[in-house]
């Protein structure tokens, strides 16, 4: 089995990169899904009161990740400190729920016969130390106009974009150049970007 994180800014392409690897027959573990199934846990749910208060819940008692959002993407100090906090909650689970998943894609794989590709789609993969998951290294691209472009169109303030990109830029270790490690150009058409994914495919042995 091999197993592929992708790496890049937010809105540099990464989820259309693991769309595309997705369509040639990998698996894709979607780490903000797994962070949002995390919020649910009883166990999360207090710590995060613990820390943030219960301002942060919805009247069903369920986390309001737009909430959050506000305070751990906010400009100062006090908000990377939160942010921070948040992860320290959350990573731990996410982390665990990504190694729960690789095993059982590794078990499906073995038993069907043929090797298996999984697709780690995690931000913050190479900050975290989530590094060491993987055997192979995408790093997604894209020109800085056309990534905050995308940004913008999703309504993010810029406040909160430029906090995002901070969170990212901190702790940000680059992958090591060499045969494990590729490079994908999403800034231009979605064939542009299919072009790069296919060879890369080709290389791990896929058809």
């Amino acid at each position: 089995m091999i197993v592929i994180g992708l790496v890049g800014k937010v809105g540099a392409g990464k989820s259309t990169v693991a769309r595309m690897l997705a369509d040639r027959g990998a698996t894709v573990l979607d780490a903000d899904l797994l962070a949002h199934e995390s919020l649910a846990e009883p166990a999360v749910i207090a710590a995060i009161i613990e820390r943030f208060g219960d301002g942060v819940l919805d009247s069903g008692g369920r986390v309001r990740r737009s909430a959050l959002a506000e305070i751990v993407f906010a400009a100062g100090a006090a908000a990377a400190a939160n942010l921070r906090a948040l992860e320290a909650i959350v990573h731990p689970r996410v982390r665990e729920r990504l190694k729960e998943a690789v095993d059982v894609v590794r078990r499906e794989g073995r038993s069907a016969g043929h090797p298996a590709v999984v697709v780690l789609d995690v931000p913050l993969l190479m900050q975290a130390g989530w590094g060491d998951l993987c055997d192979r290294i995408v790093m997604v691209e894209c020109e800085e106009s056309v990534r905050r472009a995308r940004l913008v169109a999703r309504g993010w303030p810029a406040g909160q974009i430029a906090a995002r990109d901070g969170a990212w830029e901190r702790g940000y270790v680059p992958p090591r150049p060499g045969p494990t490690t590729f490079r994908v150009d999403a800034s231009a058409d979605p064939a542009y970007t299919q072009a790069q994914v296919d060879r890369i495919w080709e290389t791990l042995g896929g058809n």
